[in-house]
């Protein structure tokens, strides 16, 4: 009995780790920038084409396993081999951190900032202000974020549904999958990820925003595992399934010429003004070398 159960594990790494989270994370990495098209008129807003793109976003999720190349191999096996052990060892290290309880409350309080809610109520922030400062990086960032969750929500939807594995408080049947469990991948960790890295992208060139983005959604996942809610393994494909989603959405929909790019080239023209220019001089009539120092302030 136990090895058809372990078999049954296998077949979850295989068809959802694997085939999702590798095929997902690389046709994001992989997607081609727009070629240059002729000019058209006037280009649909994102808020127009927003259901538009999530159900191309939805086809190109889950066809992206025939994406996949040959050079993906060198991130794909290694990731593959550090889920396939955390399967192994999901029901020790469940019950392990089961053995602590100072941990439960604080890990449900972080938690929330991954619910549907609260990366919700964050969206919306970005993109009220974004409208009503007329900031257009602020405003793209909550529309694709709002795609990116919806997108990350689906997807784990799909896979809770496909492959029903037990939680870790669920009892004798914990951690096994196709038990009518909900704990595979965490959704909160999936949906963590996709919006911020929305944000970490539009802000690309804010290393704070960068950072607060990603450690909130690693504090998330880890949450999600010190509170018992789900395994190690449900939260690290969570995570890097969110991520990649993310990284499509942005790709495949950020609108350059609107996104703050004159925010952009102003702060990187006063980067540029705070340090010095040095440039070489030289006269070869005069025979005079030498070197020019500017500086802007």
């Amino acid at each position: 009995m136990r090895s058809y159960k372990v078999s049954q594990s296998l077949f979850g790494i295989v068809l959802s780790a694997l085939i999702f989270v590798f095929g997902v994370n690389s046709q994001a990495q992989s997607s081609p920038s727009p070629s240059p098209s002729p000019p058209v008129p006037k280009t649909p807003s994102l808020e127009r084409q927003f259901f538009k793109n999530i159900l191309s976003d939805q086809k190109a999720i889950w066809t992206s396993p025939l994406h996949l190349r040959r050079s993906d191999a060198r991130w794909l096996v290694p990731l593959a081999v550090g889920t396939g052990v955390l399967f192994a060892t999901d029901r020790t290290t469940g019950d392990e951190i089961g053995e602590f309880h100072a941990q439960l409350n604080p890990s449900r309080i972080v938690s929330y900032a991954g619910s549907y809610y609260g990366t919700g109520l964050v969206l919306a922030s970005f993109y009220v202000i974004g409208r009503a400062k007329h900031n257009e990086r602020a405003r793209e960032t909550g529309l694709l974020g709002a795609e990116a969750l919806l997108n990350s929500m689906i997807v784990a939807k799909g896979l809770k549904v496909i492959t029903q594995r037990g939680r870790p408080l669920t009892g004798r049947e914990r951690s096994e999958f196709f038990e009518g469990g909900s704990s595979f991948p965490s959704g909160h960790s999936i949906q963590a990820w996709s919006v911020a890295t929305v944000i970490a992208n539009e802000y690309h060139d804010h290393r704070a925003v960068q950072i607060a983005a990603y450690g909130i959604a690693s504090a998330v996942s880890v949450s999600r595992f010190t509170g018992r809610k789900h395994y190690l393994s449900d939260v690290l494909v969570g995570s890097v399934m969110g991520y990649g989603i993310g990284q499509y959405v942005y790709h495949s929909h950020h609108r350059k010429s609107s996104a703050g790019s004159g925010e952009e080239e102003e702060e990187s023209r006063g980067r540029s003004e705070r340090w010095p220019v040095i440039a070489p001089e030289y006269d070869r009539r005069a025979r005079e070398y030498g070197i020019t120092l500017v500086w802007s302030f």
